[in-house]
């Protein structure tokens, strides 16, 4: 790494499994307005909201869990992690006209700039990562 250092801002927030997603959206749309791309990638802002409303209702139906939901930008990615008490890690799952759901990882692997689930010893954390378009990218 280069002389500088790296800075970062974090946020977090607990969601009860009492909570609606609009809740989670709110709170993500007042953080991301703090961060200086948000106004000139909306792209990206919209991509951030879909998935946390995703995550935080994957934690809310089908971990029947509480959502942890943190967001941390490091001045090239935003990560949106969400813990929730289910050990079972999703998978992306193509469309079926056969379900009415199941189509939320699918949404965030389109969404994301990357993901990955981590089992935890209390359940996991999926965290999704967003480049906006003028982040530097790590192509290794």
């Amino acid at each position: 790494m280069s002389g500088s250092s790296l800075r970062a801002v974090g946020w977090a927030r607990s969601l009860p499994l009492d909570s609606d997603v609009k809740t989670a959206r709110d709170w993500t749309r007042e953080h991301l307005r703090k961060l200086e791309w948000a106004a000139t990638s909306p792209e990206t802002a919209d991509a951030v909201l879909l998935t946390v409303s995703e995550l935080v209702t994957n934690a809310h139906l089908h971990a029947h869990s509480s959502a942890q939901l943190v967001m941390t930008w490091d001045e090239s990615c935003l990560h949106v992690a969400v813990h929730d008490a289910s050990p079972d890690l999703p998978t992306p799952r193509p469309p079926s006209t056969e379900r009415t759901g199941g189509r939320g990882m699918f949404l965030v692997d389109a969404l994301a700039d990357d993901w990955e689930a981590r089992p935890c010893p209390d359940g996991k954390t999926v965290i999704a990562c967003f480049r906006p378009p003028t982040a530097p990218r790590d192509d290794h």
